[in-house]
């Protein structure tokens, strides 16, 4: 029998994205796999059974995950569904390690390969594969998007019979790919765009796409594309900067997080205190604990007149074309190991041996080991 590769209905609560849409189904059947889905995975994403042409469908999740040889999935499997699967099953996926590490120990012990999105490195090769920057794009576009419908201002600069209304001004901080996504975004709104990044070699790309850069004279630049833990001092000269842009601005847009790591903190009550009443706050990094002091994941907190948003699942509230993305990302990830119906993995590829977060019962991502086992085993 071909190699099967499953897909499920997502079980997270809240989580509309699919694994595969048709077009990455399709190309996964001609590469030879048997693809497996459980029925209606595909439906919260605006993707109907009836639109998967080269689909098996099983009545349930219990049916996929005792078939499939490789699951792929959104957010992680839960210990319930570790537990039905067969030792020697691949799974691929974000994984949450630090966060998830009991479902990591269960991945371990059932001997399942696990692949964490989360982990693919940022490497010129890999940029297909980069789950992250492409549900990150989503997100940052979403931010702006919920700071244009909650705040009490025009976005752009409108000449009216009334008089000229003054577009809005907005700070990004932080300029990875939400970042720039969210620049691009309030740009094509209309708005005075400012971004500010510790990494200063973001600076020209944050002026090429018309907004002016704050320099608060520290630089953070790290490795894999991610900025460094800051020092106390560094922090307390950023800080100065940043509350006084913080402080002129009707909306920010905060996006800064380090992988496996509580979200910096860089807007502070005191910031938020002296922004002006009906200005916004769109933290996207909520779910990693917040850029703000004041906010709550899934909440919209008001404070002396400031809204502060906690959105979670951004990429989610635009379940279509996430989906679409991260599906490709998984397809082009695997492809390289799939042919002729046949899955086998090299694991002298770097993108295979960087993302893997279990295999042959251990843990062999080394950050996430240390985290778990306090020592190698």
């Amino acid at each position: 029998m071909a190699f099967t590769i499953g897909a499920l209905n997502e079980s997270a609560r809240g989580e509309t994205r699919v694994s595969l849409v048709p077009e990455v189904a399709d190309k996964f059947s001609k590469a030879g796999a048997r693809v497996l889905m459980e029925r209606g995975a595909g439906i919260r994403a605006q993707f109907p059974d009836a639109l998967y042409k080269s689909v098996e469908w099983a009545d349930s999740a219990a049916a996929v995950l005792a078939q499939a040889d490789l699951l792929v999935t959104v957010q992680p499997l839960n210990l319930a569904e570790i537990a039905q699967l067969r030792p020697g099953t691949i799974v691929v996926g974000y994984a949450q390690a630090h966060a998830r590490q009991t479902e990591v120990k269960a991945l371990r012990d059932a001997g399942i390969t696990s692949l964490a999105m989360e982990l693919v490195p940022r490497i010129s090769r890999a940029q297909s594969m980069d789950a992250l920057s492409s549900q990150a794009a989503i997100a940052g576009y979403k931010a702006v998007l919920i700071a244009a419908n909650q705040l009490e201002k025009f976005m752009p600069m409108l000449t009216t019979a009334a008089g000229t209304i003054r577009p809005a001004a907005v700070l990004v901080i932080g300029a990875g790919v939400a970042g720039l996504q969210a620049i691009a975004t309030a740009r094509r709104l209309g708005a005075v765009v400012e971004a500010y990044d510790v990494r200063s070699a973001t600076k020209e790309q944050v002026k090429s796409l018309g907004a002016k850069f704050v320099d608060v004279g520290v630089s953070a630049e790290g490795t894999g594309g991610y900025a460094r833990e800051l020092t106390a001092e560094e922090k307390a000269k950023q800080q100065e900067v940043l509350d006084a842009r913080i402080a002129a601005m009707d909306a920010v847009i905060t996006t800064a997080s380090v992988p496996g790591r509580t979200a910096p903190r860089i807007v502070s009550r005191s910031a938020v205190e002296r922004m002006r009443p009906g200005s916004v706050i769109v933290d996207i990094a909520a779910e990693q604990g917040g850029n703000c002091e004041l906010t709550r994941v899934g909440e919209t907190v008001v404070h002396q007149g400031v809204k502060i948003i906690g959105p979670v699942n951004l990429a989610g509230q635009l379940a279509y074309n996430a989906s679409e993305m991260y599906a490709r990302n998984l397809y082009n990830l695997l492809k390289p190991a799939l042919e002729k119906g046949e899955f086998k993995i090299d694991w002298n590829d770097e993108v295979f041996a960087q993302s893997c977060l279990t295999r042959d019962r251990a843990i062999v991502h080394e950050p996430t080991l240390k985290t778990i086992e306090g020592s190698p085993q």
